[in-house]
């Protein structure tokens, strides 16, 4: 338990569960660009949790284009589950450039004054 409370001390921005319609973009193995939709399992201010059907290298800069915006931002991957062979797979991404909240959600921490 004293783990999971350390965890949460140090995220950066609270976690939304919210399914949101994205596209992937990155090169696959070959240097060819992958193209795919996927969706969000959950969001956070820093990056997001990602269903995916493919699975990108460890480190590897993706691309997201968020599907109800069209905003698209560069992440890069830092975890990965989904031990079968095809997919899907859960990316856990985390955004470059976290200017201002590109998911279009109220976070629980964020405060709102009047």
């Amino acid at each position: 338990m004293a783990c999971a409370r350390a965890i949460l001390e140090r995220r950066r921005s609270s976690r939304v569960q919210t399914k949101i319609p994205v596209r992937i973009v990155t090169s696959g193995d070959d240097g060819q660009p992958r193209d795919a939709a996927a969706e969000t399992l959950s969001v956070n201010r820093y990056g997001a949790l990602i269903r995916v059907p493919f699975l990108p290298p460890m480190g590897s800069r993706i691309e997201l284009l968020h599907g109800l915006s069209n905003e698209k931002r560069e992440f890069r991957v830092i975890s990965s589950r989904g031990g079968k062979e095809h997919g899907p797979f859960e990316l856990g991404v985390e955004i470059y450039y976290p200017a201002r909240n590109f998911w279009g959600v109220q976070f629980p921490d964020e405060r709102h004054s009047a």
